[in-house]
């Protein structure tokens, strides 16, 4: 079975800071990963190197098996990779219509069309008319994640999606990301909060200092407790 996408030995800087140290993961199809970390442990990096953002300096990157490393970003994304990130990026004065209308890669189709994306995100479909700047921070959150997929990608990145969301909302971002992978979506997310992550996800890295410290399915991370107080500050 192919892997939908594979980081083998990423060293990344900034500057002459060494922030990432031989970082790998994979995600298979259908599957959810999520890295883990505290603050600054180096997990937005990871998917920033991982999308292209950030250029790594040793390391690669594969989707479906194909070297990617040195494309750029928006090569990245047509080969199948969909980013939602930590801050979302909603453009304000858009409406939803729009802002989901910016999602769409030439090219790339699939399930997803805006009709299929408004199902997924009932909440949504009485805020089409709005714009994306007047929405509460869950709205936005659930937003960017449509946007998302209307490029129909083969796996999702989902870079902090719970931080700042009340409970109520996270609890509907869990319920989601299950919706989604149910439907057959690849996800890779960096989460803070255990329990949402030991509920939506397959299998877990743990991240310190730009090291992997801890891989393993969700079953194996729940019973290491000493990981958990030592990395996560459980």
């Amino acid at each position: 079975m192919s892997r939908i996408l594979e980081a083998v030995d990423l060293n990344t800087f900034y500057g002459r800071s060494h922030i990432l140290f031989d970082v790998s993961l994979a995600v298979d199809p259908g599957e959810t990963v999520c890295l883990m970390g505290r603050n600054g442990a180096g997990k937005t990096t990871t998917f920033r190197s991982i999308i292209g953002l950030t250029p790594v300096k040793m390391g690669k990157v594969f989707i479906r098996d194909r070297d990617c490393s040195r494309l750029p970003a928006y090569k990245r994304a047509r080969m199948g990779i969909g980013f939602v990130p930590e801050d979302r990026r909603i453009l304000g004065p858009f409406t939803v219509k729009e802002n989901l209308g910016l999602g769409r890669i030439p090219g790339r189709t699939g399930q997803w069309t805006e009709e299929t994306v408004l199902e997924q995100f009932p909440l949504l479909v009485h805020l089409i008319d709005r714009p994306g700047g007047t929405l509460s921070g869950g709205e936005q959150q659930l937003l960017t994640i449509a946007r998302a997929l209307m490029s129909n990608p083969d796996v999702l990145l989902l870079d902090e999606p719970t931080e700042g969301l009340a409970p109520v909302v996270v609890t509907i971002l869990k319920d989601l990301v299950l919706n989604l992978k149910n439907s057959g979506i690849t996800i890779l997310l960096s989460e803070q909060n255990i329990r949402f992550a030991t509920a939506v996800s397959d299998r877990a890295v743990v991240i310190d200092k730009g090291h992997v410290v801890f891989a393993g399915t969700m079953e194996e991370f729940n019973k290491e407790e000493s990981v958990q107080k030592k990395y996560l500050a459980v």
